[in-house]
């Protein structure tokens, strides 16, 4: 992918940060947090600055190159589209944030046939489930049937 042509189409100059976070955030494998993707970025041109990273996210958004999942928490997670093949659902764990992607296809269909049933031009649309996944479900259930330890309840009799 020319990113230099992608920053001009949307409007933006190709400078070297710029460049490397783009390039950074669209062969990322899996989710990632803005953090995540200074981290990687700085792997490949040391001088990225995290204001650059958080500047840069919006647009990476607008032009395609990431996808944006909001879990409710304080950040965000993002993902390249660069394998996006079919569309995507997302199962997030309420308890540890595991983010299960699964195949569904499905849902690209009906948000369009939706929106133009309604007479609207279809842009995006996203499908979360939140769950708790296994791991945490064994950790609460071992945690529930752990006898409380410290000082025994007291009754009081009247």
């Amino acid at each position: 992918m020319n990113f230099g042509e992608v920053l001009a189409s949307v409007g933006l100059r190709s400078t070297r940060p710029r460049l490397t976070i783009w390039e950074a955030a669209y062969y990322y494998e899996g989710h990632f947090t803005a953090e995540d993707l200074l981290i990687a970025a700085r792997k490949l041109y040391s001088k990225i600055s995290r204001a650059t990273v958080y500047r840069a996210l919006p647009d990476l958004i607008r032009s395609g190159i990431l996808s944006e999942l909001n879990v409710g928490r304080d950040f965000k997670y993002y993902e390249s589209t660069r394998n996006a093949g079919t569309f995507k659902g997302h199962i997030v764990c309420t308890n540890c944030d595991k983010i299960i992607e699964f195949d569904a296809p499905f849902m690209d269909w009906y948000g369009r046939a939706i929106a133009e049933k309604n007479g609207l031009t279809f842009i995006t649309q996203h499908l979360q489930i939140t769950a708790r996944c296994p791991n945490c479900n064994r950790e609460q259930a071992a945690a529930e049937s752990t006898p409380a330890t410290g000082n025994p309840k007291t009754e009081n009799h009247v």
